[in-house]
């Protein structure tokens, strides 16, 4: 493949670690009045035990109630033109917000509060478990394919735990939830030797430095809680799983498992679900969304896990029984074979690699979307700088290999959801 070099997009990051472990990272963008702060915890809902799955997520919800000296967090950061969210996933728990550059001092007073110590309120408990039991209700149970996710997981895993999506397994666990339980998960993960701070914006490093220090240096480091958790066997036979509920058309989910995030098999996994899906050029769209009748839907992705994952494909089909599940298991898997026995083009395997890099250095325009880039890279002891260099080293040779591998028969997980009465 051609080794051209792409324009130096290269991100200036300045380094700080202060003496409770809290590493910082910072990127000057004086293009930008405003500043972006990004906190991301190294827990996420694979931490949790099977029996309380979801407090990952309610905790999440928990850190807008009230820090050991402020009571609103919300309403002091948008009193200073701010505003803020969060996400959980499996393996990571990331908290940020976007103000104005001037004001970066309260950003930090407010995060730094709440990582030193939550106000502990049994009634941001109350309120915070109903509204995580609520959109349980409204996400799994009340809506069409709602828990396709728990089966699907189930299906591919057996004892990891990937296996809980990160809602949790049920609702009832978010309600058994007590006061010494959110304490204990405080103290066993949220702590500065577990967390890495991004700043992004219109803030010199040195003053960035300071306000860190000012703000952050008095929270004592904690014993993080090792991960003890089980990991998954090797598959070595096909799974199935077939299912009814109240949907207007028939859903197919096929599962491989694939190797965690770091390893060559990951980048190559990830580029060979853009070959097959990505974009109107894709396989996926040009031969079967495009070139038959069998699908309304189509995609292809990556779970995109710090352990080992998934490759999912994902389907829902024009017609309902039998014979339609199978054609159209049978024009999946035949496009699978198709890449696992033949090269794709140099032209097809540069494409994708250029829409990935055109994507990623777009997304780095904003100075939130740099925050959390450096901040994921930091964990991962890696150069966001080098995020093309595994995908620039794929050949159409390497791509096939590893279809190959990935798409074994005897390693494939296949759900399929009914609509009722057929």
């Amino acid at each position: 493949m051609p080794n051209d070099q792409p324009p130096n997009t290269a991100l200036d990051i300045s380094r700080h670690i202060l003496p409770n472990g809290l590493r910082l990272v910072h990127v000057y963008d004086p293009s930008t009045a405003m500043v972006a702060v990004n906190t991301l915890y190294n827990v996420g809902a694979r931490d949790e035990r099977p029996e309380m799955t979801g407090i990952a997520h309610l905790f999440e919800h928990l850190m807008f109630g009230g820090s050991a000296n402020i009571a609103d967090f919300d309403g002091q950061l948008s009193a200073a033109g701010g505003n803020s969210n969060a996400w959980t996933s499996s393996d990571f728990t990331n908290f940020y917000c976007l103000l104005p550059a001037e004001n970066l001092a309260t950003a930090l007073w407010l995060e730094s509060d709440r990582m030193l110590q939550l106000a502990f309120s049994e009634k941001s408990l109350e309120v915070q478990r109903s509204v995580v039991i609520e959109e349980f209700k409204q996400v799994c149970l009340n809506r069409p394919y709602g828990d396709m996710d728990h089966q699907f997981r189930d299906l591919c895993y057996t004892v990891h735990p990937y296996r809980i999506p990160v809602i949790g397994k049920d609702f009832t666990h978010i309600e058994k939830v007590m006061m010494n339980d959110v304490r204990d998960w405080f103290y066993r993960h949220y702590a500065p030797n577990n967390a890495v701070l991004a700043i992004c914006g219109n803030v010199p490093f040195r003053e960035a430095v300071e306000l860190v220090e000012h703000y952050y240096s008095d929270i004592p480091r904690r014993d993080i809680a090792p991960r003890s958790h089980q990991h998954e066997p090797d598959q070595t036979a096909p799974k199935s799983r077939i299912i009814t509920r109240d949907v207007p058309q028939t859903a197919l989910r096929i599962g491989y498992p694939m190797s965690p995030y770091g390893s060559q098999a990951y980048f190559e996994a990830d580029t060979i679900s853009d070959i097959l899906s990505n974009g109107r050029s894709s396989r996926f769209y040009r031969r079967l969304l495009l070139g038959s009748d069998m699908f309304t839907e189509l995609d292809a992705s990556i779970s995109g896990s710090e352990e080992e994952g998934l490759f999912i494909i994902s389907a829902k089909l024009t017609g309902n029984g039998e014979e339609a599940e199978r054609q159209a298991t049978d024009a999946i898997n035949r496009e699978l074979r198709i890449l696992a026995a033949e090269p794709p083009s140099e032209r097809e395997l540069r494409r994708c690699i250029n829409l990935l890099e055109s994507n990623r250095t777009f997304s780095n325009l904003n100075c939130l979307a740099v925050a959390q880039t450096i901040a994921t890279a930091e964990l991962h002891g890696e150069n966001p700088d080098d995020f093309m260099r595994p995908y620039r080293a794929h050949t159409p040779a390497a791509i096939t290999r590893a279809a190959s591998a990935l798409f074994s028969p005897d390693r494939s997980n296949t759900l399929i959801v009914r609509p009722s009465g057929n």
